[in-house]
């Protein structure tokens, strides 16, 4: 069976018996996690093992891991910085920032990979324009240049620890006040200007080998009446085929409210999102939503979607009992909270290889 094209949310701290039933269907080709999924590190390595037996590929299990106010995940686990603080320090040392960034992407990421979860859904691209609220200090900088050099380094930070990167959101959701999560945002900005500013790290980190990248449930007005992550001007014409991205194209979630223009029932939302180009379309924590997309949507397969989705499986296998004697993680979580305590330390990092 391969991975099919919906990736899906569990109840708890451990499955249930419609969880297993659920996950077994053939259009489910992924677990999100979330901050209700974890109870200890014990009990996570136990949910992780108990999905990853159902299905032979395994399904991918995701998590929101960013740092700062998105970090799913905190008791026991290194408490990463928001990705501004990079930006914030690149203007005084561009040395420190780019370190800093790669072993916080390496430090997040060897962490997730030592409770067997594939990836995290970062890091963020989107240009901090001092507007959004949802982004905020999510972002690195407002710079395109300073977001791609750091985002960079991030990303070779997961890389190494294992893990694919996923860039968000295309092509920028930066330059407006609205939550998608609770509102409908609308950008007035031209293609032009988009193109000219928050496409430039996605274009660059594509350059870099990014994985992954998921759009925002924002309307740009002026180029398409759709929201990007349902608009194959957006994810084909631009994405695909301007950007030249051979990635895996996931969808922001079908639950929040900048989806909902495409209509009330979530097997359109689900099928508008494939349609215009997304190889995985995630809808979570609704699970009566869920299971109308697994009833409606009908027999689903695309070869070269699926071949995507397998790139995403989590790489160098290690375990908590290994991370916790291993020298690079020790002197990592020691920078990282030296630096925490007190910012303006001049300390020793390499940058990794």
């Amino acid at each position: 069976m391969s991975l099919g094209p919906i990736m899906l949310d569990v109840a708890g701290v451990e499955l249930t018996e419609e969880d297993k039933d659920i996950l077994r269907h053939p259009l489910v080709g992924g677990v999100i996690l979330f901050t209700r999924n974890f109870a200890s590190m014990e009990q996570l390595q136990d949910l992780v093992k108990a999905i990853h037996a159902l299905r032979d590929p395994r399904l991918l299990i995701a998590v929101d891991h960013e740092g700062g106010r998105v970090q799913r995940f905190r008791e026991g686990f290194s408490l990463i910085p928001p990705m501004a603080r990079f930006g914030e320090i690149y203007h005084h040392d561009h040395k420190k920032a780019r370190s800093l960034s790669n072993l916080c992407g390496w430090l997040m990421a060897v962490e997730l990979r030592a409770v067997d979860i594939d990836f995290s859904f970062a890091p963020v691209l989107d240009l901090d324009y001092g507007i959004s609220t949802v982004i905020g200090d999510r972002a690195f900088e407002r710079d395109p240049a300073i977001v791609t050099e750091l985002a960079h380094e991030f990303m070779k930070g997961m890389q190494d620890a294992g893990m694919a990167a996923t860039g968000k959101h295309f092509p920028g959701h930066g330059a407006i006040a609205a939550d998608s999560h609770i509102d409908i945002p609308v950008d007035e900005r031209s293609y032009n200007e988009i193109y000219a500013e928050d496409i430039q790290p996605f274009k660059r980190m594509i350059e870099h080998n990014l994985a992954a990248i998921m759009p925002a449930h924002v309307i740009y007005n002026q180029v398409d009446p759709m929201p990007a992550g349902f608009s194959g001007f957006w994810l084909q014409d631009v994405l695909r085929k301007r950007l030249n991205f051979q990635g895996v194209i996931f969808s922001d979630d079908l639950d929040m409210q900048g989806a909902s223009v495409i209509s009330d029932d979530y097997t359109e939302r689900a099928r508008a999102a494939l349609t215009a180009g997304c190889d995985m379309a995630l809808v979570c924590n609704n699970r009566p939503a869920a299971i109308q997309v697994l009833e409606g949507l009908g027999e689903y397969d695309d070869p070269v979607g699926h071949m995507r989705l397998a790139r995403m499986h989590g790489r160098h296998p290690t375990s908590w009992e290994k991370l916790r004697k291993n020298v690079r993680w020790r002197s990592a979580t020691d920078i990282l909270k030296q630096y925490q305590e007190n910012p303006t330390l001049d300390l020793d990092f390499k940058l990794t290889e």
